[in-house]
């Protein structure tokens, strides 16, 4: 399994490849991160480290945009869920081994946002509203920009109000994206709703909590 994992993660290390500087700033695990690790982090090999998860979703971004621009979307969903389920695990793995970085802490953000982004663009746009995603894709920029102009060039983790908002913003893509293949129309209620309370959580990160 080693062997075959090897040229794959090798890859990995050499894309947007940064130093690997670690970082000792909002590393404490969370309840959540505990249950990963009893779980999902017990099926992922020890060499595996979070940047290569992240990584992943980085390099997964491109081929959701093509499955989803070319209507295969009942592939494009199983790779989205994997892509933002990998959010999870590689943020569960870091603060659980201790292995939190700078690269991990600067790119984790951006490659959510990318995802969230790209898929506004493609399919809240078509199914839901123009102004939806625009406002998604617009708030999803001005907090990563504050951020980065608030802390000096140096991106922060997500704090309680920016993980519910992407959890939102996920979920309620999800459950669009199985409204597209399985034709429910509730789901396409229930997704709009979802995306629309991710954009009040957007707010409240933007204006109350300043957390991105």
């Amino acid at each position: 399994m080693q062997d075959n994992l090897n040229p794959i993660l090798t890859f990995l290390d050499r894309f947007l490849d940064v130093p690997e500087t670690k970082v000792t700033y909002l590393t404490r695990a969370t309840p959540i991160d505990r249950f990963f690790a009893k779980t999902f982090l017990k099926l992922i090999p020890h060499q595996v480290i979070p940047n290569q998860i992240t990584k992943f979703r980085l390099i997964s971004i491109p081929f959701i945009a093509f499955l989803l621009a070319f209507d295969f979307y009942a592939l494009g969903t199983v790779l989205f869920l994997f892509s933002a389920f990998s959010d999870a695990l590689d943020g569960a793995l870091a603060r659980t081994k201790k292995k939190v970085t700078s690269w991990g802490t600067f790119y984790d953000p951006i490659a959510d946002k990318l995802l969230i982004g790209m898929v506004s663009v493609i399919v809240v746009s078509k199914y839901i509203s123009l102004g939806l995603a625009g406002v998604i894709i617009f708030l999803e920029v001005l907090l990563v920009s504050l951020a980065y102009v608030r802390y000096k060039g140096r991106i922060v983790p997500a704090k309680i109000m920016g993980k519910t908002k992407m959890v939102l913003q996920c979920v309620g893509i999800i459950i669009l994206l199985l409204y597209i293949v399985l034709d429910i129309p509730i789901l396409l209620i229930i997704a709009t709703y979802t995306l629309y309370l991710a954009v009040v959580f957007a707010l409240l990160s933007l204006f109350v909590f300043r957390s991105i």
